[in-house]
């Protein structure tokens, strides 16, 4: 069927040997890159780098002169570009919303095409504008030159997900929002970003928005790809002196062996604690009501390790003992280097940390907050 998904989810997606010339030049050469699917990757790098033409290549919208582009195995040119881009949501800088149409048209423009009754479009339109925060009774009939630059955008990406698809395309969205404004929508995203658990690659110009944002980044220059990694590893680990200068390092981190744990950690509250004879049902219930996902078990006053709430609800009807469940975690003390404890937590794959002064708890360190209050 044309109409039928080409893919219910991103397991991985593959370039291998991409190359792309105009002419003399090369827009793209020689890429091989992996993306992880549920992963936020970004493509960063001055003007000219081939970031955006390398997204391109995934939707078939620029065709590459050699190597492949495979979405879970399958060669993207085995597949019919019409239906191959109906299966990615696409939201570029200008967003593109036609202005004769209402933003209840221009979300449901791609379902209508897909052959979805009105009933059934009018209900997609109004969860996703409720989703992106713009109330669908007082937007659905307006027309896109009613909207604030932020409110177009926020169609942007609703109309990216009309069709559900499990990976975003994503270029500049921010890039032509005033700088207030294009912060309030970084934060956001995240949030979207951890709800709607896509795969999505994501073009910038702007470090701080891919150290934000980005699970991993891809840094590239002069048509080539020059270092892939996490925000930490490309901080602490430049591959060189045009990696350092993209991230900024000797200016944002210069005086990073001098800081230590508790400056950046956050204060450890009861609600973080959990005691270690709780039953998994009761330790749920406990959770909800203290609004976490995340706790520390004690037993007799000493930490034994740290549990989520998806571990525990698998074990709800088992009545098993939060003891039974925990997991080793790292723990730090307040003098210790912050780059010390990023380096530590990386290695051994944890984001999340105690601080433990004696055997007290006093604070608890998180890999992402501790960049975000960096940059």
């Amino acid at each position: 069927m044309q109409n039928e998904k080409l893919f219910d989810r991103i397991d991985y997606i593959r370039f291998k040997n991409i190359t792309k010339k105009y002419g003399s030049s090369f827009a793209i050469e020689d890429l091989d890159l992996g993306i992880e699917g549920g992963e936020l990757l970004i493509l960063i790098g001055p003007s000219g780098s081939g970031k955006t033409t390398t997204l391109r290549t995934i939707n078939r919208m620029i065709e590459q002169d050699s190597g492949s582009v495979t979405i879970n195995e399958i060669d993207t040119r085995e597949l019919d570009p019409v239906r191959l881009r109906r299966n990615m949501g696409y939201v570029i800088q200008n967003i593109g919303l036609f202005p004769h149409m209402t933003i209840a048209e221009n979300i449901g423009l791609v379902p209508k095409l897909g052959g979805w009754d009105k009933k059934k479009i009018e209900d997609r339109v109004r969860y996703l504008l409720d989703f992106v925060s713009l109330p669908p009774d007082m937007f659905m009939d307006r027309y896109p030159r009613q909207l604030s630059g932020g409110q177009q955008q926020r169609v942007g990406l609703a109309r990216a997900m009309a069709m559900d698809p499990p990976l975003l395309l994503m270029d500049e969205p921010f890039g032509a929002l005033d700088p207030i404004l294009r912060k309030q929508l970084q934060k956001e995203f995240l949030k979207i970003k951890k709800e709607i658990g896509k795969t999505i690659v994501f073009v910038t110009h702007d470090i701080e928005e891919a150290l934000i944002l980005g699970d991993r980044i891809a840094i590239m220059n002069q048509a080539k790809l020059v270092q892939v990694g996490t925000p930490e590893e490309l901080i602490f680990n430049p591959v060189n002196e045009m990696v350092a200068s993209i991230v900024d390092t000797d200016r944002k981190f210069k005086h990073m062996d001098t800081l230590k744990v508790k400056d950046l950690m956050s204060i450890f509250e009861d609600r973080y604690m959990i005691d270690a004879s709780l039953n998994a049902c009761d330790a749920v219930d406990k959770m909800t009501r203290s609004d976490v996902e995340t706790v520390f078990v004690f037993k007799d006053g000493e930490v034994l390790g740290q549990i989520r709430m998806m571990d525990l609800m698998k074990c709800k009807e088992e009545n098993i003992k939060v003891e039974e469940l925990a997991r080793p975690v790292k723990s730090f003390k307040p003098l210790d280097s912050v780059a010390f404890a990023l380096s530590d937590m990386k290695k051994s794959g944890e984001y999340l940390s105690l601080v433990m002064n004696s055997s007290k708890p006093v604070g608890i360190l998180v890999s992402d907050e501790v960049l975000l209050k960096l940059i």
